[in-house]
């Protein structure tokens, strides 16, 4: 197949999330199984075209509502020497530091933003002559795309019969904007509707994708359930539930060339399933570099976004009271919410030696934390996959997690009958629940050392690379192209009869 990822991130060029890492992990192995995959993403300020090997492909005029013609700059390059990847230039939109905010504040014209980017994409297909079978866009930034395939392009249009998978990678940001961005989307008022795109008076991004997309998928079969309720579809649930027929979870997977404790290059010493010796100064290289006592104290880790999605708040609420009576450590590594900022910067100055803590994000320190901590905490209140607690499975470290959406789904909870699991795992989103879940790993450590050395062993015994995830994209694939060639057939576009009349690209231009 013929199949354009249209990312707002891709791993590591540019990265805030998991999101980054399934565009790049999906596209390498379905490339290396024969499939003609591409990337394009926005270049933002903090990519620089020299290093990274940019070669420039000329200019791109971009139609908008309106009559509005901006211009972007088309740069080709490689992923991992393998994938194709676009990038768009456009000084205005993207030529700053961020993704989508700076110092913790959005961006005010993330719609135009995000709407000139999805328009670009398609225009750039035609000039370079690549016609995707399938057009693959990621959360609510490349949701439009979805729309202008059956406004824009729906008829008269190379593009006509590719057809569009939604992946919600996160359903607690849909890209919700002022109704002022319809105008410049360029799409007609009959679809500034409930049904469609509009949400209280606003625009839904993502709700865009929902209705307009050929299949949609989220990324674990847990997290599909959830958001098909009420209190998990954060106002999307009716609209999912009428596209449930087109709606899957597909769990996501690792880039193991990436995050292999035998082969990582970023850790202090290498390590295997066979020979631990290397975790073990990978744990006290760890401790060194964040001034922790060097004893036998376990280290619990936490690599996360400092947001409410992630739960943190539960464990603030016990964290002084629990370093101050466990023999464990903690190392923290994640910037966000000013206040968790500041609380954890600031626990190593009343626990030194017993707590560490880096503020911002480091690539190098997040691959130290997962392969010498003991533990590693994700306290979600919701997750819909997450991907820390299955790196950290692999290099034997074990998960301590509330079981939600993909964290459900990734880490089996230790049975003291069975002697079985991957980690340790509590329901309940209070602060309680999560000490409870604390203290018994803690005590399984101390008590039962055997007991740990053999999850550890199971936990890195898991296989989550994306061979089977990715074929289960492709079985996606495959339903939305036949989605797309019913709908083109029904309307009668598929035998030379094309309804113009219901071509909003025609309205927009009067």
């Amino acid at each position: 197949m013929k199949i354009l990822f249209i990312a707002s991130e891709c791993a590591p060029l540019a990265k805030v999330g998991g999101l980054g890492d399934v565009v790049s992990g999906l596209a390498k192995q379905l490339r290396s199984e024969g499939h003609d995959v591409r990337i394009v993403m926005p270049l933002y300020g903090q990519i620089d075209p020299k290093t990274t090997a940019l070669k420039f492909m000329g200019p791109v005029c971009v139609h908008l509502g309106g009559r509005q013609e901006l211009w972007a700059g088309v740069y080709e390059g490689l992923l991992d020497n393998l994938i194709p990847i676009w990038f768009l230039e456009h000084g205005e939109f993207f030529g700053r530091p961020g993704i989508y905010n700076e110092n913790n504040r959005e961006y005010g014209d993330n719609a135009f933003r995000f709407a000139f980017f999805s328009k670009a994409v398609l225009q750039v297909c035609k000039d370079r002559d690549f016609l995707p079978d399938v057009m693959h866009a990621h959360d609510w930034p490349g949701s439009p795309v979805a729309a202008y395939l059956k406004t824009w392009d729906r008829v008269l249009s190379p593009l006509a019969a590719t057809a569009t998978v939604l992946t919600i990678h996160n359903i607690g940001y849909q890209g919700v904007y002022p109704a002022d961005v319809m105008p410049f989307l360029g799409l007609g008022k009959q679809w500034f509707v409930p049904d469609v795109c509009e949400d209280h008076g606003r625009v839904n991004f993502l709700k865009m994708g929902v209705y307009f997309a050929d299949a949609i998928t989220t990324v674990s079969p847990a997290h599909a359930e959830e958001i098909l309720s009420p209190e998990g579809g954060r106002g999307l649930a009716p609209y999912l539930n009428r596209r449930r027929a087109d709606f899957s979870g597909i769990l996501n997977g690792a880039d193991y060339s990436h995050w292999s404790p035998e082969s990582d290059r970023l850790i202090p010493e290498n390590f295997s399933i066979h020979d631990l010796s290397g975790k073990a100064e990978c744990r006290r290289r760890l401790k060194e570099r964040f001034g922790l006592d060097e004893d036998d104290s376990p280290v619990v880790g936490v690599v996360s976004r400092f947001v409410e999605q992630k739960g943190l708040h539960l464990a603030v609420a016990v964290l002084d009271r629990l370093l101050a009576s466990l023999p464990f450590q903690l190392v923290v590594l994640g910037s966000g919410d000013a206040g968790l900022e500041d609380y954890f910067q600031k626990l190593p100055l009343r626990f030194p030696g017993r707590a560490g803590a880096f503020i911002g994000f480091s690539n190098e320190l997040s691959h130290w934390i997962t392969a010498g901590s003991d533990f590693f905490l994700v306290p979600s209140l919701y997750e819909p996959c997450g991907l820390t607690q299955i790196y950290a499975m692999r290099y034997g470290t074990l998960p301590i997690v509330r079981s939600t959406g993909g964290l459900r789904d990734t880490v089996e909870d230790y049975d003291p009958e069975t002697r079985l699991g991957t980690g340790f795992a509590f329901d309940d989103p209070a602060p309680e629940a999560l000490e409870a879940v604390l203290r018994r790993a803690l005590e399984t450590w101390n008590a039962r050392p055997d007991r740990i050395a053999r999850l550890m062993r199971q936990a890195m015994e898991q296989d989550f690379s994306w061979e089977k995830p990715a074929g289960e994209y492709l079985k996606v694939y495959r339903q939305a192209i036949e989605n797309r060639r019913k709908l083109l057939e029904a309307e009668g576009v598929a035998s030379g009869k094309p309804r113009l009349a219901l071509n909003p690209m025609l309205e927009s231009l009067g």
